[in-house]
């Protein structure tokens, strides 16, 4: 079996030009957001203990917990709103569908008994508030012509929802049932974000046009507004109050965020701007805020988390970050020590993480081109897009070097260092084998089938060709000289992946007919079959560092880790790794399994042989 040791969770999904919803729990100090189609919980003091719900049908929008904690709200692009339990099984407890589009944000009022969700009603109504275990609507929310972006419910009684959105409009309704009493029209621009203090005494709107606005709680009158003086010169796409409902913190696409102490008079007065670090480029663009205890939490487009410390805001914030698209491949450095995995995704984004700590920060390349096929060594990594180009990168530590580039006369599809002699690699198009010394190219050998993989000894004198065809062929290298040695028959689909053994007396094939096979390297014949047991294609192949182990990952979302010399059978199967498909595999050593994957999340799973 296999056990779930470690998560390095993605970023949430973000927009240019529109704020994130960061929601929080005090109790347990956990924060949760959305990605793709997944809520992901995570703890504050813990970054490694992340946890993925999966179960929307549409990109997820925003996601709350309730007041008690036990459970969790969470919309989607459909207008679907479900609420599930938090712990155990995470039952889903009810589904609605409020809204005709998006859900843009969604609030719990203070007795946990009624949900109001606002966003785009594709001409219907912008904004609902029902009771959720029964469904029932609770008021009617007129006043809106436009999405309506932000909605918050008043902690204390009498209650009150307050709405903003996208026709410069914030509305004010009592209840319940909730009616509409007065419109605010104050703000001259986008109104991103509405938020009642917690002792619901104000409230205060931010909105596009680089202003704050605070109204009193319970009449919705304007009591005051964030001084003009070391005000922000971006649109404000998200604010928090403090706990004591003395402070609140706003985040702006100018790069800063702010601290602001309210003032009895209800004005906001500057009291600091955080700096987070960054590149200076538009990722730096911060688009989502959250205070939660003693947290100051904040977002960029980029998708980077800061956290500070309320208490001690000289001392440097705490970063993590992670992939925002599925991520393509995994390498393991073999050598070092803590271990240490680089990942990347299409989208050109290289991470490093280092097991126990996680997120170890990225690698800026010169020319951020995407990535299609990558590979690494400790001193240098290879990538190559989608153009015919190479790229050697020298690697320094966290520097890349200035790459050198070299055209190969097709589209890479796969890139094969030998790692006993790594200035050698051998790239292979669609219909020729490439042999490369540093960023020269010494010989192109063209075939007359099409190639889909390969793979290369560790010593660079053999390699292993895998074609559309299903056959496999093997190839020995002298010089600068590819000459086919024998041609293997056994697969039934494209050939996908192809993994020589650490000690190189095998090596195992996929392909697209959901079929592992693992060979003899001398006697050419199957040394394990029958391991069908993905129910789709196999996207990946990894060994054990004591090639014991063999493991797949696949489109159908499973990885399975098979041993040598045991019949195919009895193999651990980890089922629902990756959300989409698992496209990245290494073992860490020889009972610990990396997995990667289109959730955009990397895990880290302990292997227990029965």
């Amino acid at each position: 079996m296999a056990q779930l040791v470690e998560t390095y969770a993605c970023s949430p999904a973000t927009e240019r030009g529109r704020g994130i919803l960061l929601a929080g729990d005090p109790k347990t100090d956990s924060i949760a957001y959305c990605t793709g189609r997944s809520v992901i919980i995570r703890r504050l003091d813990a970054p490694l203990d992340a946890w993925a719900y999966q179960d929307h049908a549409y990109p997820t929008t925003v996601a709350r917990f309730s007041p008690n904690g036990e459970w969790v709200a969470s919309a989607d692009a459909s207008g679907c709103v479900r609420v599930w339990g938090r712990y155990g099984d995470r039952a889903l407890k009810a589904e609605f569908r409020p809204l005709s589009g998006r859900v843009d944000d969604l609030r719990w009022s203070p007795d946990g008994l009624r949900i109001v969700v606002s966003g785009d009603g594709k001409g219907k109504s912008f904004v609902r508030a029902f009771v959720w275990d029964s469904g029932s609507t609770v008021g009617e929310f007129d006043g809106h012509s436009k999405r309506v972006l932000s909605c918050d419910f008043k902690p204390t009684r009498p209650f009150r929802i307050v709405t903003c959105g996208e026709d410069f409009l914030a509305n004010f309704y009592e209840g319940p049932p909730f009616k509409f009493k007065h419109s605010i029209r104050d703000h001259s621009n986008f109104v991103n974000c509405i938020r009642y203090a917690p002792d619901g005494s104000k409230f205060i709107t931010v909105s596009s046009d680089k202003k704050g606005l605070i109204y009193d709680g319970k009449t919705g009158e304007k009591i005051g507004e964030l001084s003009t003086e070391g005000s922000h010169t971006g649109s404000i796409y998200a604010v928090s109050w403090s706990p004591d409902s003395k402070q609140v913190l706003t985040v702006s696409a100018d790069k800063t965020a702010k601290i602001w102490d309210i003032m009895e008079d209800a004005s906001g007065k500057l009291n600091r701007t955080l700096a987070c670090p960054g590149t200076g480029g538009v990722d730096d663009m911060l688009v989502g805020c959250l205070w939660q205890n003693d947290h100051l939490v904040t977002v960029s487009l980029g998708g980077t988390f800061n956290v500070f410390s309320a208490s001690n805001l000289d001392k440097e914030p705490v970063t993590f970050a992670g992939h925002l698209k599925t991520i393509s491949s995994l390498v393991l450095f073999p050598q070092s020590s803590p271990r240490t995995i680089l990942s990347t995704s299409y989208d050109g984004v290289i991470m490093r993480w280092i097991q126990g700590v996680g997120y170890g920060g990225r690698l800026m390349r010169k020319n951020n081109t995407q990535i299609k096929c990558f590979a690494a060594v400790e001193e240098e990594l290879v990538t190559s897009g989608y153009d015919n180009k190479v790229f050697r990168i020298p690697l320094n530590g966290d520097q890349c070097g200035d790459a050198e580039s070299v055209d190969v006369g097709g589209q890479p599809n796969a890139l094969n260092l030998a790692i006993q002699k790594p200035e050698f690699a051998l790239i292979t198009t669609d219909s020729g084998i490439v042999l490369l010394n540093n960023s020269k190219v010494i010989s192109t050998t063209k075939v007359n089938y099409t190639i889909t993989s390969s793979s290369v000894s560790p010593d660079g004198t053999e390699a292993v060709v895998g074609a559309q065809d299903g056959k496999l062929r093997m190839y020995s290298i002298n010089g600068d000289t590819v000459t086919e040695e024998a041609v293997l028959e056994k697969h039934r689909g494209a050939i996908t992946s192809i993994h020589y053994s650490p000690d190189v007396s095998m090596f195992a094939s996929a392909d697209v007919n959901r079929e592992a096979i693992v060979w003899d390297r001398a006697s050419k014949e199957v040394k394990l079959k029958n391991m069908l047991y993905h129910t789709a294609r196999i996207n990946t192949v990894a060994w054990s560092p004591d090639s014991r182990l063999v493991a797949t990952g696949s489109l159908d979302t499973c990885a399975i880790v098979y041993e040598i010399g045991k019949p195919a059978a009895s193999r651990i199967t980890i089922k629902g790794a990756h959300l989409g498909g698992v496209h990245g595999l290494s073992f860490i050593d020889n009972d610990t399994l990396v997995t990667a994957g289109e959730d955009a999340c990397i895990r880290v799973w302990k292997v227990v042989q029965q």
